[in-house]
């Protein structure tokens, strides 16, 4: 499965010596990878929009490279996880994944989507079962692999179908992680409120030593956020924009749960 999973040309090869690996599943963005990405992480992002596969350069040795996955193929969730067993295995334990993180596809479980339940289940009575599924197949591979690791979605039907969620937030709570002279969204500046000052209640479903990170406001935009005042139907643009990860809550998940973090939690666990 390496040529699927591993780098085009070196794809074992390229992990001999000690690599630090992250992992983001249902990510088209690669948004929730840049602060690790930044910091020398080798970081590998799966979608179904990633038909044609490239890898983003960062200073210190770190990437993200974006992968085509069928995540609602099991098969390729188990493809993910003997690839990096086997990098583990044949490489030392150093080489690993630290990280992991998802955002399955929430269109079938987010309340705000409930009026069209009924008719979702007359078309496919498990319609929800199966949504739940993929994300919890995520999080046994993450379990898997062993590492912290959380599961992202709105307030929705997981919370029944599955359990409730470990943590919630806004984004305008990690708008602080931002530098201010880069308040402006580098992408949708005219979607996305500068310093991610909206609100929009998150969900995060967590395990493997996760730690949830302190929170820094900023005030939020009044009134709707951008998002929902400028993006409507059902285009990808649109479920692209709604679910890219705050940028503040991106920087500031990597803060708390980065590898240094890690060996000093470990180091205070056994003193």
């Amino acid at each position: 499965m390496t040529a699927f999973l591993g780098y085009k040309n070196n794809s074992i090869e390229d992990a001999m010596t000690d690599r630090k690996y992250v992992i983001s599943l249902y990510d088209y963005t690669g948004e929730a990878l840049k602060p690790w990405a930044e910091a020398g992480y080798i970081c590998f992002a799966y979608d179904i929009q990633h038909t044609e596969e490239r890898t983003e350069m960062f200073d210190g040795g770190g990437r993200i490279t974006y992968k085509y996955a069928d995540l609602h193929n099991i098969g390729s969730l188990d493809d993910i996880y003997e690839y990096f067993d086997t990098i583990r295995s044949d490489h030392g334990t150093d080489n690993k994944v630290y990280f992991a993180m998802a955002f399955p596809v929430c269109q079938h479980l987010a309340v705000s989507g409930a009026a069209h339940f009924a008719r979702k289940r007359e078309a496919d009575p498990l319609f929800q079962r199966k949504a739940a599924n993929y994300a919890i197949w995520c999080a046994e591979l993450f379990q898997a692999l062993g590492c912290p690791y959380f599961i992202e979605n709105p307030v929705s039907v997981l919370s029944t179908l599955w359990r409730k969620p470990d943590y919630s937030f806004h984004p305008y709570e990690y708008g602080g992680y931002i530098d201010p002279e880069q308040a402006e969204h580098p992408k949708w500046p005219d979607y996305i409120a500068p310093m991610d000052a909206y609100p929009k209640k998150t969900c995060l479903w967590t395990g493997g030593g996760f730690e949830m990170p302190t929170i820094s406001p900023v005030e939020p935009e009044t009134g709707h956020s951008r998002q929902h005042l400028k993006l409507g139907g059902k285009s990808m643009k649109t479920k692209n924009i709604r679910s890219a990860t705050p940028r503040g809550f991106a920087q500031a998940v990597f803060n708390a749960n980065n590898s240094t973090m890690q060996s000093l939690k470990y180091s205070n666990l056994v003193a």
